[in-house]
């Protein structure tokens, strides 16, 4: 039986098993919490296998986790499909819609060309029906995302990757299922590492905050905080959002979501994933200096430089195929300091240490 957080560790599922909710988020539905991910317990990085559908757990109290089991399961017999296991799927974002009584769930797949797969559910745990295999936002690339619904109108938003480009922010239409044609454009970059990748949205006292990571493959960088007092922006750069990390990797993680927890003044939960659990034991003295992660800055900014002679080389970007059937997870709680957010490292942490 769990009575904490601790960030980090190996998470158990009540039945003994390792956790497999990748790129996750929560939604509360009643008095029950449900975490859902992508689904690794496949993907050990010995063939292609990117992922073996959505899985989802639920609790009462963010400590202990029953498996409800693969909510969103893989395609096996058509490879065309953007459920095979083959297909990179990630960071599965599910709303609530309360006009059409449904649950609407968008999938990042990372195929040719990239796009967002749609579907939709009455119950939490599914079954969800396919809306749409294949959507691009506004005719643009997809990439990391976020969806917000507004508390007041109950308008949904995404907020995605433009790959190496930009971040955009899109209204959906009444459905939650497609966009409106209507979108913004953030933090513009000439590519990795300075592009912004994995946004994670949240609402708090008036102001809407987006918390991004740069682009260097796996390798974890630092997380930058940005806010803005409309959905549209501008957005105004807060800066470093683990100003205390030395390794330069917030905490050897990349956030993929934000989460409010309800009843509380002002608890706010960044989820994030340990995709490389080992990373300090492999880089040494280097890691804990931040002078791996600059190192990693470095080869990234040549590999993206239109005048470099250096060829993209997956394998060493680390962007590819590795074994995060056993990567962890990282659940800390916001800070703040007036209007300005930012993460301070827990060993262990529990919600009732909040009002």
């Amino acid at each position: 039986m769990n009575t904490s957080i601790k960030p980090g560790k190996t998470w158990l599922d009540t039945d003994g098993n390792r956790i497999q909710a990748h790129g996750g988020s929560l939604i509360q539905v009643g008095k029950t919490f449900y975490w859902y991910g992508e689904n690794k317990e496949k993907t050990t990085g010995d063939d292609k296998i990117w992922h073996w559908g959505v899985r989802c757990y639920s609790s009462t109290d963010l400590y202990n986790w029953k498996s409800e089991g693969i909510i969103i399961p893989p395609e096996l017999e058509d490879r065309s499909s953007p459920l095979h296991p083959e297909r990179m799927m990630d960071r599965p974002h599910i709303v609530y819609n309360e006009k059409e009584h449904q649950y609407v769930a968008w999938l990042k797949i990372m195929g040719e060309p990239p796009c967002f797969a749609v579907l939709k559910a009455q119950d939490i745990l599914g079954p969800y029906e396919m809306v749409s295999p294949c959507v691009n936002p506004c005719g643009m690339a997809v990439g990391d995302f976020d969806i917000a619904v507004s508390e007041e109108d109950k308008k949904a938003y995404l907020f995605s990757e433009r790959p190496h480009t930009s971040l955009y922010c899109a209204d959906l239409n009444s459905s939650y299922t497609r966009d409106t044609g209507y979108y913004s454009e953030h933090f513009p970059n000439s590519g990795p590492p300075l592009t912004r990748e994995a946004p994670a949205h949240f609402y708090r006292k008036g102001l809407h905050y987006l918390i991004t990571s740069g682009t260097t493959g796996y390798h974890p960088n630092p997380s930058i905080t940005a806010v803005s007092k409309l959905w549209h922006g501008p957005y105004e750069i807060q800066g470093n959002t683990h100003p205390y990390d030395h390794s330069l990797t917030s905490y050897n993680s990349q956030i993929s979501s934000v989460f409010r927890y309800p009843g509380k003044k002002d608890l706010y939960i960044a989820l994030a994933d340990r995709w490389f659990p080992d990373l300090p034991e492999r880089e040494g003295t280097d890691f804990y200096t931040g002078e791996a992660y600059r190192q990693t800055e470095k080869r990234f900014r040549q590999i993206f430089n239109p005048e470099s002679a250096i060829a993209f080389n997956p394998e060493d970007a680390r962007e590819m195929f590795i074994n995060s059937s056993k990567s962890d997870y990282v659940w800390l709680p916001l800070q703040f300091n007036g209007n300005h957010a930012f993460i301070e490292w827990k060993d262990e942490w529990r919600t009732e240490d909040f009002e």
